[in-house]
């Protein structure tokens, strides 16, 4: 079992952001704390992943469609209009010079995406703002996305609820593929193992306070 060494967030998509936060409260105990509204017209909540006892510029975003966005269609962002229920999408890693790797990545034939910038307004009204690569459709979300924070604080060391990060890693049939695209970022150590076993899925295991390990 292994931390990728990149790792800056892990991404937990549902079709309705107070139901997703529940389901985490019942599975873990923790109560996210409200994140902010992004204008795709999706809103987030957080929290932090400690390793070993220790803060690190580690999160959990649980997102899901902004309740107070216009109109009823939900957003496509993360295949939100097509869960039916809170699912562990993907993970965004925080390399060095990401433009770079977005460089080095598509010599070596496989695009991330481009570099776009972003933002989402906190509960308190601060716009907080960023830099990420965004794949185009069909993305491949065994592949984390790229981001870059900038001046930005991050969000995982910003005093949010928190939960202790065990592992995190990726169960593929074939690992080829995905290995293939993972090698061509070139982050090494950087992103999630990749093992061969049954189905194609993310496994994350967190620790709570009281020892206790849940796999999600």
């Amino acid at each position: 079992m292994s931390i990728p060494r990149l790792l800056d967030h892990i991404v937990i998509a549902g079709p309705d952001l107070a139901e997703t936060v529940e389901w985490f409260r019942e599975l873990t105990g923790i109560t996210a704390a409200p994140g902010g509204s992004h204008p795709s017209g999706t809103a987030n909540a957080l929290v932090a992943l400690t390793v070993n006892g220790q803060p690190r510029p580690h999160y959990l975003e649980l997102i899901g469609p902004d309740p107070k966005r216009e109109g009823e269609e939900l957003p496509k962002t993360f295949s939100i209009n097509r869960l039916k229920k809170p699912t562990l999408i993907t993970y965004a890693v925080h390399p060095e010079g990401i433009d770079q790797v977005v460089e080095r990545a598509r010599a070596a034939g496989f695009d991330p995406g481009d570099v776009q910038d972003l933002s989402r307004r906190a509960p308190d009204g601060t716009e907080l703002a960023w830099r990420l690569t965004q794949a185009q459709a069909p993305r491949n979300y065994a592949v984390p996305f790229l981001i870059d924070w900038g001046t930005t604080d991050h969000p995982g060391l910003g005093g949010l609820p928190s939960l202790e990060l065990v592992s995190f890693e990726r169960i593929e049939v074939d690992p080829a593929r995905q290995q293939e695209q993972l090698d061509a970022l070139g982050l090494g150590d950087g992103v999630a193992e990749i093992r061969e076993g049954r189905g194609s899925r993310f496994v994350l295991t967190v620790a709570t306070e009281d020892g206790r390990e849940i796999e999600i």
